[in-house]
């Protein structure tokens, strides 16, 4: 893929979720330029690649470093530009970032009589890490644009460009003096370009995965899709086969806070994860003025795209969804954190609900519902926004089965005031119907369920299938109906 890469063009782009190899890529690209022909010995590019030139390699890395003010940035450019004039025995002719890279790249090009290969790890870390600060975030994104633009204005000096990182911001806001480069975030030929595919699964880590449930590996990890071939997120199957353990490995590394804020502060429907319908527009870039809920969570790596279709009118749509079990988990866990106001007991309550759905206790199912709502004070409704909106019940309703890992299916996620849900155990099928009411319980819930004849997909699985409807009170703020059929 890099080979193709290299042949079919000059500046591309590329965003993936954090450690999903984007700095390994990199690396094996700088490698290559550099003619570190050993390291390829017996790979697909070992015979197709001219090992006689070797070109100079600019590798920009943001990692590192945390980036809190104009200076911060200032210093690490600077830092490692005097890095490579180093290496390269050409020190500073100039004070100022922009003229010393110019400056550098025409150099190098003199000196070794080779253009020059410019790639950039994390180019976005400045901004991410002032993403709840816009005021500071647009002082990260103008100094960025300022040094990016160079690449473009050095066309002639520069042999190979890469950019990646986690998120794509708009070409206006970030790279108008580099609006030649080649997106393939979304290109479905380069969708397996970083993390692990099945075959490599069942191949280079074949020996590994002796004790280890493969069909769990694949529900645990697998799921990402960029338009083509599904992948694994490297970084948790390496720790799976060192730690022999299916845990969050990746979650855990960076729980998104700012995220789970800022889904709370917008009353974001958290049903419409597992099925959420989307244009081209929300998810392909964002700017620092207006971040949209979709590209965040697809672009952090916490939605992936299940199917795109292309309308009669040419526009694409995608319906998007959890890539894992993993991610479908934790981020629910994560968000009841932020729903609830209390981790500690929404764990306890979660840990309940489950074994009383495990040992099909229809009133220990109850007694945990109405307890999750009871336990929410009553000033945390009038202070949280979320619990304005409407869906806020059917929303913390959803997220603590969601959390529990079981196969989950949201059948119409459309109507803010309730929710169909399907919830799939080993020895038994729950159908659930939430409705938020006026008042005393209607007894609507369970025969909206007994109407729609959702039972009947599931009586070929051989297992009981229990209705359940579950009429929420605006007023009491707690399950008033709670029926079994």
């Amino acid at each position: 893929m890099v080979q193709q890469l290299i042949a079919g063009g000059k500046y591309y782009f590329l965003s993936r979720p954090r450690r999903f190899g984007k700095s390994l890529l990199l690396d094996t690209v700088k490698e290559l330029f550099e003619a570190n022909q050993a390291l390829f010995a017996g790979l697909a590019i070992h015979e197709g690649w001219n090992w006689s030139q070797c070109h100079p390699v600019l590798l920009f890395s943001f990692a590192g470093a945390e980036y809190h003010q104009a200076i911060d940035l200032d210093q690490v450019l600077h830092q490692q530009l005097e890095q490579f004039e180093r290496k390269f025995d050409l020190p500073a002719r100039y004070p100022d970032r922009r003229s010393r890279f110019t400056d550098l790249l025409q150099r190098l090009h003199a000196q070794s009589g080779q253009r020059v290969v410019v790639l950039v790890d994390e180019y976005d870390k400045p901004l991410l890490d002032n993403i709840a600060e816009p005021a500071t975030a647009t002082v990260m994104r103008d100094g960025l644009k300022d040094f990016y633009s160079v690449i473009k204005a050095m066309d002639a000096h520069v042999q190979f460009a890469m950019l990646t990182g986690v998120s794509k911001f708009s070409k206006v806001s970030l790279f108008s003096g580099l609006n030649n480069l080649e997106d393939i975030t979304l290109d479905p030929n380069f969708s397996a370009l970083c993390g692990y595919t099945d075959i490599d699964l069942d191949t280079v880590f074949a020996s590994e995965l002796t004790g280890l449930d493969r069909t769990q590996i694949k529900r645990w990890y697998n799921g990402y899709r960029w338009l083509g071939q599904a992948v694994y997120n490297p970084y948790d199957v390496l720790l799976l086969l060192k730690r022999r353990v299916f845990k969050a490995w990746w979650f855990e590394t960076g729980t998104p806070t700012f995220l789970v804020k800022l889904m709370a502060e917008r009353g974001f429907f958290t049903p419409d994860l597992a099925c959420l319908r989307t244009g081209e527009e929300l998810i392909s870039t964002f700017d620092v003025e207006h971040i949209s809920l979709e590209a965040l969570l697809f672009q952090t790596g916490y939605l992936t795209i299940h199917e795109q279709a292309i309308m009669p009118s040419g526009q694409i749509r995608y319906q998007m969804g959890y890539p894992n079990q993993e991610v479908e988990t934790s981020l629910n866990a994560s968000l009841l954190a932020s729903y609830t106001d209390d981790a500690s007991r929404g764990y306890r309550q979660r840990a309940r609900l489950e074994e009383y759905l495990l040992a099909h206790d229809m009133a220990g199912v109850q007694e945990v519902v109405q307890s999750l709502f009871a336990s929410i004070p009553h000033q945390w409704f009038d202070n949280n926004p979320i619990s304005r909106y409407e869906g806020y019940y059917a929303s913390v309703f959803y997220s603590h089965f969601a959390a529990l890992g079981y196969p989950l299916q949201v059948e119409d996620a459309t109507n803010h005031d309730r929710i169909d849900m399907s919830v799939r155990l080993p020895q038994a099928v729950y159908l659930f119907e939430f409705k938020v009411v006026d008042g005393l319980a209607q007894g609507k819930a369970l025969q909206q369920l007994k109407d729609k004849a959702y039972a009947e997909k599931y009586r070929a699985l051989g297992l009981p299938v229990y209705l359940v409807g579950v009429e929420f009170s605006r007023e009491a703020r707690n399950v008033v109906g709670f029926e079994v059929g």
